[in-house]
Order: C-alpha cells, then structure tokens, then sequence
C-alpha cells in the first residue's frame, strides 16, 4: 500500500500504477479530465508511462464546458 494526495486528500493505493491505472481505480472516465503530478500537468498521452509513486501529489480535474458569451 502506498499514501498519495489527490485532490488535496490523502489515499491509499495498493501499488504504484500509471495515471490511466489510477483514473481506473478512482472510477473516473478518462475523456473530459486533465491530470496533474506534482503541480505538473500531463500530457495524456503520457499518461500510460508516467507511474504514481508513495507521497506523490496528483490533481484530477473535470472541465467543465457552458457558460455564455
């Protein structure tokens, strides 16, 4: 088990796993988010390579579309 913030909260996770891994487990669909580790926004197609290790910081962010011009 390894401790990571994300979204300013701390969580367990049961290994390291990339971001695609991580979206999984938290039951996020992926289309629609921005991810980013360590106050660094990552690109997604780097989201299969880049791993999430013990006190790592991540933010998942929904985008939002509306508003009026």
């Amino acid at each position: 088990m390894i401790e990571v913030i994300i979204n300013g909260q701390v969580r367990g996770l049961p290994r390291e796993m990339n971001i695609i891994d991580l979206l999984d487990h938290l039951g996020v669909r992926p289309d629609g988010v921005a991810v980013a580790l360590n106050g660094e926004v990552v690109l997604r197609e780097e989201w299969e390579k880049t791993r999430i290790r013990a006190g790592d910081h991540v933010e998942v962010v929904h985008m939002v579309g509306g508003g009026q011009c």
